[in-house]
């Protein structure tokens, strides 16, 4: 399978669509997920284009893995979780959806399930999260 450029990630990159931006550097970007499992739920893209785990550069899935670190951890300290979900998925059959690759962290409190799939979010409550995460990799809870 090919990349196809005109996927919604990719067009999150181009500033093509709107998207609650949480981190980004050179290599990575990090947004809200609009459709959020639970509190805090963010989306770790690299700007490289990939379809996903299976054709990735190993420096796209390295710098990937070390921004979701980064605000898994930030996520964890700005709103009180518990633990933290790290999910990926590639290809139709594994559960991929957009085919850019992309890594779901999701801030985790105990007896506390994760939501349904597909439901939109509250976008003041995401923009709120997003806010708290983003002060609180300022303050280095993200190192």
């Amino acid at each position: 399978m090919t990349y196809d450029d005109d996927n919604i990630f990719a067009k999150i990159l181009r500033g093509e669509i709107p998207a609650t931006r949480v981190y980004e550097d050179e290599d990575v970007l990090a947004f809200m997920d609009i459709m959020p499992r639970a509190p805090g739920h963010m989306l770790v893209i690299p700007k490289a284009a990939a379809r996903n785990l299976l054709d990735a550069p190993p420096e796209a899935l390295a710098a990937c893995v070390a921004v979701a670190q980064k605000l898994a951890r930030a996520a964890k300290a700005a709103l009180g979780a518990d633990g933290i979900t790290l999910q990926q998925f590639s290809e139709a059959a594994g559960g991929q959806e957009v085919f850019h690759l992309h890594f779901h962290v999701i801030p985790r409190f105990a007896g506390v399930a994760l939501g349904r799939p597909g439901v939109m979010g509250d976008m003041e409550e995401i923009a709120a999260n997003a806010e708290k995460i983003r002060a609180a990799l300022e303050s280095g809870a993200g190192a």
